[in-house]
């Protein structure tokens, strides 16, 4: 099970990467200006040498120069004990992730209630119409995070669905050894109960499995209900769970 999830988690840092990065003993220090939990925070990845109270304080104050919480990324693979360090010295728990996956031989084919375009890049109208859907202003994250989906070093899958004139729903699937990764699922609230995610979900497992993917991945927020019962309804099961820890420094 263990290696199951570390493929997983690999897989999950190739398709998202941060806009800087750090390399220290073994962990991974990511910063984007606090986009999200996952492109901001420290992840383990290799073996630790030092010391947990130096490495922990030498994170923070990595963080705190960049003016965003500290965060570290709690998973399986790391031992009970240091996330109850962390919660010691003050952290909380925040954004509590489940990882669901499924084989694609599970998926069934049904046709789509509605047209999908489908490109094999990732174009900055698509981007922009994500800052739109997902109300994004921060004026920082607009600036580097198109620099971040471009930066993604596998071959994407990115799809939208149009009506009146603008981006009613997007999707990315990234390809990565024999996984499909779903990502960047949102529907404009106008456009919600009609099936698109159904829809945009389905075409980036059918183009995933067209490509050579024979197993589908995806994070979904806990307590996301509607999310969950969607995944599940296209064949996604249970793996396991992740969590954040965060500590504003300031």
């Amino acid at each position: 099970m263990n290696s199951r999830i570390k493929t997983i988690e690999d897989l999950s840092l190739n398709a998202w990467p941060s806009h800087q990065i750090q390399i220290y003993d073994g962990w991974l220090l990511r910063f984007s200006y606090f986009y999200t939990h996952r492109t901001n925070c420290v992840e383990q990845i290799g073996v630790s040498t030092l010391p947990l109270d130096t490495k922990i304080a030498y994170c923070e104050e990595a963080y705190q120069q960049w003016g965003t919480p500290s965060i570290f990324k709690i998973s399986p693979l790391l031992p009970e004990s240091f996330d109850a360090l962390l919660e010691q010295k003050g952290y909380v728990r925040e954004h509590t992730t489940h990882v669901m996956t499924m084989s694609l031989e599970q998926l069934a084919e049904e046709p789509l209630p509605i047209r999908v375009d489908v490109s094999n890049f990732i174009p900055d109208s698509w981007i922009q119409a994500l800052f739109a859907l997902k109300g994004t202003t921060n004026v920082m994250h607009k600036q580097v995070v198109p620099s971040m989906y471009r930066a993604i070093p596998k071959e994407t899958i990115c799809v939208s669905i149009h009506e009146g004139g603008r981006v009613a729903a997007t999707g990315l699937g990234i390809l990565d050894r024999d996984y499909i990764g779903v990502y960047a699922i949102h529907v404009h609230p106008d456009y919600r109960r009609r099936r698109y995610a159904s829809a945009i979900c389905r075409t980036i497992l059918q183009n995933g499995r067209q490509r050579g993917a024979k197993n589908a991945y995806l994070q979904v927020v806990d307590k996301n209900y509607p999310a969950i019962r969607l995944y599940a309804s296209l064949g996604f099961s249970y793996a396991y769970t992740c969590w954040f820890r965060l500590k504003y420094l300031f």
